[in-house]
């Protein structure tokens, strides 16, 4: 029998507050990260990310005491991103509460890193962001200035290696292939990646599925998909058609567009296996 799917609301945190836009700009008050975790837990999330997503161009640590706070009302798996670029830190972090940690520019800027977390704190702790988009500008088509890529299907831009990492919040475009650095990332000994498609985010299209499916079937480990879930059909279409562990959510939550016990009730009536706590009410 197959693991059960997860669904993982996330809080963006700027300034100490919940925060979501699209194509990770333009970026709104969504509420208070604290008051949000408990709804989150209360209603049967399975997982809750928190990434503190101006950590890293701001060049300062995560904030400690708003994971304490959050850690306070959790009895869900908690994980915490942001600026976090050392084992130290990190240690830090899961002391706080956390019990797991998300790393993304500083694992791209120094691998190795990945390596130290998963010695000291153990594979199951380290998870890796990556957040990746289609660029016009890489590839291995004869002319790319051409845009004749526009007129590729999704899974020939993912043959093609024309997702490239971003980091910084999506700010910097890498030379790294998303597919590549996600398999170097599993042999680095990362425990999950989290995959985040930028072209998606915030728009509620539905899930960058060709690129998830292909990631998610070369590697062992866990992918959660993040960027575009706006339905309970995306999220049905995400776990049936990729092998994708967890669907990762924001503004749907958020804005109680659609509440985590609907959408695993939708989830459960289509078929799909999720976990649904005896006090959700579902």
């Amino acid at each position: 029998m197959s693991l059960k799917k997860r669904i993982i609301p996330c809080l963006d945190i700027k300034d100490g507050r919940t925060v979501k836009g699209i194509n990770f700009v333009g970026l709104r008050d969504a509420g208070d990260p604290v008051e949000l975790a408990k709804q989150y837990a209360q209603q049967g999330a399975d997982e809750l990310c928190f990434l503190d997503i101006t950590a890293t161009i701001e060049k300062r640590d995560t904030l400690v005491l708003l994971v304490k706070e959050i850690a306070a009302v959790l009895n869900i798996p908690f994980t915490v991103g942001g600026g976090i670029n050392d084992v130290a830190l990190a240690k830090e972090i899961i002391k706080a509460g956390a019990d797991k940690i998300a790393i993304n520019s500083a694992a791209v800027k120094r691998p190795e890193l990945i390596s130290e977390l998963a010695a000291e704190l153990g594979s199951q702790c380290v998870v890796v962001a990556v957040d990746t988009k289609y660029s016009h500008e890489s590839g291995n088509l004869a002319d790319s200035n051409d845009k004749a890529s526009d007129s590729l299907p999704a899974d020939s831009r993912v043959r093609e290696n024309l997702n490239k990492v971003y980091v910084a919040g999506g700010r910097v475009e890498t030379e790294l292939e998303t597919i590549s650095w996600c398999q170097e990332i599993e042999r680095l000994g990362a425990g999950e990646i989290l995959l985040t498609s930028m072209d998606h985010d915030g728009t509620k299209n539905g899930f960058a599925l060709e690129l998830t499916d292909i990631i998610s079937r070369k590697l062992n480990i866990p992918i959660i998909a993040s960027g575009g879930g706006g339905t309970s059909a995306h999220f049905e279409e995400l776990f049936k058609d990729t092998e994708a562990s967890a669907g990762l959510a924001a503004s749907i939550f958020h804005f109680g567009e659609l509440p985590v016990p609907e959408l695993k009730k939708q989830l459960t009536a289509a078929g799909v296996a999720v976990r649904i706590p005896a006090n959700a009410g579902i």
